[in-house]
């Protein structure tokens, strides 16, 4: 008989809740949308912005110092 090896436990998904707000229109489009593709407005929301956010996950962020640069130095 062979030794099964025991499966190795997925780590959880941590999900963080962001909160957005659209104007009654926006929304009345956002359904409708929805109603004509038969989908969800969460699935279409997170189908559009899922190219912008997976590609920044690990974007190091330096903010520019240019205040100093710029300065006339008289004396």
């Amino acid at each position: 008989m062979a030794i099964q090896k025991k499966k190795k436990k997925r780590k959880p998904i941590r999900y963080k809740t962001i909160t957005i707000t659209v104007t009654a229109r926006q929304k009345k489009s956002l359904v409708n949308f929805c109603k004509a593709r038969k989908t969800t407005p969460r699935k279409v929301i997170k189908k559009a912005l899922g190219p912008l956010l997976s590609n920044y996950a690990d974007l190091k962020f330096t903010p520019n110092n240019n205040g100093k640069v710029n300065q006339l130095e008289l004396f």
